[in-house]
């Protein structure tokens, strides 16, 4: 920190706030960038074990929008590092397939595997994509897929449980916060970052202290300050112990939203009907990982993984057995060499779908007890398409819902913040406290990394028109 005063602090280095304190950096403002552990990202990090082992959080997969938004918010060494995941698998009582996951692969799909008419495919493909958040919110999901497959529990699991799996929305969510998402997608398929997640996140950092953010770790904000309805600076409780209290017009916080509200401002501070609001917003579900290194030169066969693969035991698809902690259902990303250059070790990552109060209430015993068994449960599955899986395994644990919350303090480990209904208090903060704003995983602006990017630019705009004002 080189100053006692900044244009603007960002509380949170998620994707969203990296991305909205870049802008602003660029275009001459003051920024401080406060994250309360000790690397920036979120959920968009790392962590490392011994003998050269790292793991990205949680599977990271996003639409080829991720490259336009790169390189004109970030640079082109970041954008030129996005790579397509082209073999997509899944796997379950209903279907087995692999696609590249785009619109001219899944409409050949829908008629071919499916016997769905062309015609039919053209116009849910067409109106998924004309979808926006203006449109009306009571048409859900499940009302969409009546619309043009009635009865077709089959296609509702192919287009539906992948995007569940990168927003956590259901079929009784309003349908544009499944078409969005879904168009995205389907435009040229899913891609990621080749390097790593820790090559990014150092090249995101490079790229700030050369716009001038100044960037403090270690150091959660614990108050957001206030006077006569306009912010007026942050409180910064450094995990040494020592207090700071920074001046700023402008807080932008990249923290779950409901945290914000009630704990770093306060409900008192809000008027009675935005606090009624607030407190009905639903939290959207957290999820489990199970984190596998295989050994030195071990490599699992890509012709019969693929980048991802979806797999399921349920009969049918069903959003609450996603949820349940008797796990049906898991999502398996799978790294290869090429994905981080330079190692000979081949990862895998499985993610499932989970309720906090499922892992908040055991008691440690049974907690350890609970991981142990959701790491056997797992291996079991996945040596099904890994041959002598259990014995080139060099490194395996797991995280809980209880392990989001504790590094990434969302809400009751909020994978993606929260239900669509968030996105309007997260935007008419500055409504109620001139100079609060508010960017994240919320309201489901295109999930992942894609929409928290492209909301960090959307709320980066807001402040700059704020403070020409």
């Amino acid at each position: 920190m080189t100053k006692e005063i900044y244009d603007v602090v960002v509380i949170g280095s998620g994707l969203a706030g990296m991305t909205a304190a870049n802008i602003l950096g660029r275009a001459g403002y003051s920024v401080l960038l406060l994250e309360q552990h000790y690397q920036l990202g979120g959920l968009a990090a790392t962590f490392k074990r011994r003998d050269g082992i790292i793991f990205d959080v949680s599977l990271h997969g996003f639409p080829v929008g991720m490259i336009k938004s790169c390189r004109r918010y970030w640079n082109q060494e970041i954008a030129d590092r996005i790579v397509q995941l082209p073999k997509i698998r899944f796997d379950n009582p209903q279907f087995q397939l692999e696609t590249t996951f785009d619109r001219e692969d899944f409409t050949r799909i829908l008629i071919e595997k499916f016997g769905i008419a062309r015609e039919t495919v053209v116009a849910f493909f067409d109106k998924a994509r004309s979808m926006s958040h203006y449109d009306d919110q009571n048409l859900t999901t499940r009302d969409l897929f009546n619309e043009f497959f009635p009865n077709r529990l089959d296609i509702v699991r192919l287009l539906m449980e992948p995007i569940t799996y990168a927003n956590g929305s259901t079929l009784d969510d309003p349908a544009l916060t499944y078409g969005i998402v879904f168009s995205n997608f389907m435009s040229k398929g899913v891609y990621t970052f080749q390097g790593g997640t820790d090559l990014l996140i150092e090249l995101m950092t490079n790229e700030l202290l050369k716009n001038g953010v100044d960037i403090l770790t270690n150091s959660p904000a614990r108050k957001i300050l206030t006077q006569n309805n306009k912010i007026n600076g942050v409180e910064i409780n450094k995990k040494n112990g020592e207090k700071l209290q920074v001046r700023t017009k402008v807080v932008l916080s990249n923290a779950n939203l409901k945290g914000t509200i009630f704990n770093m401002v306060g409900s008192e501070f809000f008027s009675n009907s935005f606090i009624k609001q607030a407190e009905n917003i639903r939290l959207n579900n957290s999820s489990t990982q199970v984190y596998i290194a295989m050994k030195h030169g071990f490599m699992i066969n890509e012709e019969i993984c693929g980048d991802l693969l979806f797999t399921s035991t349920a009969p049918v698809f069903d959003s609450a057995k996603l949820l349940d902690k008797n796990i049906t259902s898991r999502t398996f990303s799978f790294y290869y060499p090429k994905t981080r250059p330079g190692t000979d070790r081949c990862y895998v990552v499985s993610s499932t779908n989970a309720h906090f109060d499922d892992w908040n209430n055991l008691t440690e015993s049974e907690y350890k007890k609970r991981k142990n068994e959701l790491i056997a449960q797992t291996t079991n599955h996945l040596a099904k398409y890994i041959t002598n899986l259990e014995q080139n395994i060099d490194w395996i644990e797991a995280a809980t819902p209880k392990t989001f919350e504790r590094y990434t303090e969302h809400w009751s480990g909020a994978s993606f913040g929260t239900k669509y209904e968030g996105l309007n208090i997260s935007r008419n903060l500055n409504n109620e406290i001139k100079g609060l704003f508010h960017a994240g995983s919320v309201g489901i602006i295109m999930s992942g990394w894609l929409g928290a990017v492209n909301y960090g630019v959307i709320v980066a705009n807001d402040i700059d028109a704020f403070l020409l004002k």
